[in-house]
């Protein structure tokens, strides 16, 4: 594991945090290599590796995606056309990357994000990894809100972690969805949903204006199973009337149309039509598994702007033969 300098010591005279900024002055502006600027502060390369790690990590330097560039390849080329997407973002790579697709995201979506937005956020792997890697950027007032209620989980990806952290780069207020994402019964779900602090919440979420958001995939080890939101049953029985996926939690078809079924009653959270018309419905996804439920969004018009990996977008495209 790598050592994390303490900003308050002091190397050869000087206090740490010159050292990191001015290596990251070196390496970044004036293009010195390592070994030059490990000569100049009288350091190992070790060392200035270390100090331009700590420069990316504490904001000192942001790296930002061109998308411009991204949307001149050829598989960003035909997403765009063919869905009518404003971007999409299309990572290289020859095998399919969450971890890749995420950087690319938390790079790419606070550009998207303006003064006084109010950004939704779905929950997912994908998601949550998108909002470790966002480097500090703080966006006046923000209010970033959580879609989909919480849930006993295996994964450290909650829903409201994948909120919450999102507005801690950002600088945002979150507001978070103080509800399980499924009850027991379709009643308890009815009556939680009148309790004033959740009509609240549903208030606000009808003020969204952009949202950033994954899919799920059908199968016995996908999310909404091991989160105890959906049964192997409920998954037959869904994908038995057509379902190909999963967006906030519900069932979609491969036209992006919401299947409503056995667990929508008991659901605390967004239906896929809140996604419709928003100035910037982001999905971030990865993985042959979840290219139907992405043609899906992108085809009900969900999404505006697409962050994914190569092999994904063939998926996606190989679709329509």
């Amino acid at each position: 594991m790598r050592a994390i300098e303490d900003p308050g010591r002091r190397v050869r005279g000087r206090p740490v945090e010159d050292s990191i900024l001015e290596a990251a002055w070196l390496y970044y502006v004036e293009e010195c290599n390592q070994s030059e600027i490990a000569e100049q502060l009288s350091v190992s390369r070790a060392t200035v590796v270390n100090y331009l790690q700590q420069a990316r990590e504490q904001g000192y330097i942001e790296l930002r995606v061109d998308a411009a560039v991204f949307n001149r390849q050829q598989l960003s080329n035909t997403l765009r056309e063919r869905f009518g997407l404003a971007a999409a973002l299309v990572v290289p790579g020859r095998e399919p990357s969450l971890r890749s697709v995420a950087l690319a995201a938390a790079r790419y979506c606070p550009d998207l994000i303006e003064r006084g937005d109010i950004l939704g956020i779905s929950w997912g792997e994908t998601i949550y990894e998108m909002a470790e890697r966002m480097l500090p950027r703080p966006i006046a007032d923000l209010t970033v809100v959580q879609m989909v209620g919480s849930m006993p989980s295996p994964y450290i990806f909650t829903s409201e972690s994948c909120s919450t952290n999102v507005a801690l780069k950002l600088s945002g207020r979150v507001v978070n969805l103080y509800a399980p994402a499924a009850l027991s019964s379709p009643e308890a779900a009815a009556i939680l949903r009148e309790e004033p602090l959740i009509r609240q919440h549903f208030s606000l979420v009808d003020g969204i204006d952009k949202a950033i958001f994954a899919v799920g995939s059908m199968d016995a080890e996908s999310h909404v199973v091991r989160s105890g939101i959906a049964t192997i049953e409920d998954i037959a029985w869904y994908a038995e009337r057509g379902a190909v996926g999963v967006l906030c939690g519900r069932f979609i078809d491969a036209t992006g149309r919401h299947l409503e079924g056995p667990i929508d009653g008991r659901m605390i959270g967004v239906t896929p039509d809140k996604l419709s018309g928003l100035s910037a419905g982001v999905l971030v996804a990865s993985g042959k598994d979840r290219a139907p439920a992405m043609r899906g969004a992108m085809s009900a018009g969900y999404v505006t702007h697409l962050v994914t990996d190569e092999p994904t977008a063939e998926a996606i495209l190989g679709l329509d033969g």
